[in-house]
């Protein structure tokens, strides 16, 4: 099963992979058991946005920058805008990593 990376950057990620990292230094885990806990994390991650967020959101700003590689697209979007149903939001700057969700199943 392919994996991507995508959530390990994020707050709850860094503080699992540091939690990890301890542990595996001071011998309590294997380092093969922390690298099958974040790719569990990952999955993880990716089925609960899939199943439980239903709300969609539409997002304006200038491009900055933008990268395909490895069937992942990364975008930077200068002066943005969030827009739901109920709510806007303006951020100066975003980073936006999307990945065909199909291709972790493979």
């Amino acid at each position: 099963m392919a994996t991507f990376e995508l959530y390990r950057r994020s707050t709850i990620g860094m503080c699992l992979t540091e939690t990890l990292d301890e542990m595996v230094q001071n011998g309590t885990l294997s380092p093969e058991l922390a690298i099958q806990v974040l790719v569990q994390f990952d999955k993880s991650m990716t089925e609960a946005l899939e199943s439980q967020v239903k709300s969609k959101v539409s997002i304006k700003g200038h491009l900055h920058t933008y990268r395909f590689c490895d069937n992942v697209w990364t975008f930077i979007l200068q002066d943005a805008r969030f827009k739901n149903e109920e709510s806007e939001e303006a951020v100066k700057r975003v980073k936006i990593v999307a990945c065909d969700s199909k291709l972790l199943t493979q």
